[in-house]
């Protein structure tokens, strides 16, 4: 079965906190979560189009559930933030990196997949920013927002609700697909997770898929070190990214969704090997995409998948 053809659930994964999961969970069909505690509702995350959208805000309604007073984006990525206009209720709250990456990128993520219904969406930038952290309270529950570095992308936002002992991890990490860090940093990923794992979360919500335990660490923290030395042998032998990925042996990783996400993460994965220190540029990381997409494409055999 497509992933278009499942209908998303709103799953309660502790007292007063739910999970927005959308199946599959491949390329731009993300989840959200929902807090509501003591009349007070916060978003995490919107959908990539418009129609996902609506059906998101009718879930978060439902039940006698008031519209969302904070909305907080995880990331830039209009997957989690398309939907920010269908809220208009709602004070938009992310990483003061992500309100600049989401109006230089705009609707970029569209022209990527022209043939998806994306409805109406528009850009709904941030109102409220932050750096390190910041604590939203809801109800008699505490959010608190963290941004632990370079990781997924430059401006990722954790959401740690310790009450629940509930973590919302944003696209660092992903639950059953692989990892994607071309416009992030695998080592600065590696120290993300390291981070994750001391708030001793037992219930874990990530950005696609389904909802995990602390197990989903292990995943990709393997596949994260697996790609450091896949690039490091492809370097030493002269090997490109498309082509060290067309010879590599997935093996246990083979399992994970969206498989061709390795000739990207190659990319960064040669980059980091050649400079650690090297600053990202996001505007010719965005230009790169185009050509690491037809990389991608070629590793597939045909075009992408998106059921967004």
């Amino acid at each position: 079965m497509s992933p278009a053809a499942k209908e998303p659930v709103l799953q309660e994964v502790a007292a007063d906190v739910l999970a927005y999961l959308q199946p599959e969970g491949g390329w731009c069909v993300s989840n959200a979560g929902v807090i509501a505690s003591g009349g007070s509702v916060a978003l995490i995350d919107t959908a990539a189009t418009e129609a996902r959208t609506r059906r998101l805000r009718q879930q978060v309604l439902a039940d006698g559930r008031s519209a969302p007073f904070a909305l907080v984006n995880t990331h830039s990525h209009g997957d989690h933030t398309f939907g920010n206009f269908l809220f208009p209720e709602a004070t938009v709250i992310a990483h003061a990196s992500a309100r600049d990456e989401m109006a230089r990128a705009g609707l970029h993520l569209t022209e990527l997949w022209p043939e998806v219904a994306w409805g109406g969406v528009e850009v709904r930038l941030p109102a409220v920013t932050y750096q390190d952290r910041l604590t939203l309270h809801v109800g008699e529950l505490t959010a608190e927002l963290m941004h632990l570095g370079l990781a997924h992308t430059a401006n990722d936002t954790v959401v740690w609700i310790p009450e629940r002992k509930v973590l919302f991890t944003g696209d660092i990490v992903m639950s059953g697909f692989t990892p994607f860090v071309p416009l992030g940093s695998i080592s600065g990923s590696l120290k993300a997770i390291q981070h994750l794992r001391t708030l001793g979360a037992t219930t874990v919500v990530t950005g696609h898929g389904p909802v995990a335990g602390p197990e989903v660490f292990d995943v990709t923290e393997a596949y994260l070190r697996w790609m450091q030395q896949l690039a490091a042998d492809g370097i030493a032998a002269g090997m490109a990214p498309l082509e060290v990925a067309r010879q590599a042996e997935l093996g246990r990783f083979a399992e994970l969704g969206e498989p061709e996400r390795l000739v990207a993460n190659l990319h960064r994965a040669y980059a980091e090997h050649r400079d650690p220190e090297a600053e990202l540029d996001f505007g010719v990381l965005l230009k790169e995409m185009g050509v690491i997409f037809g990389e991608m494409t070629d590793y597939h055999g045909g075009p992408l998948t998106c059921c967004a």
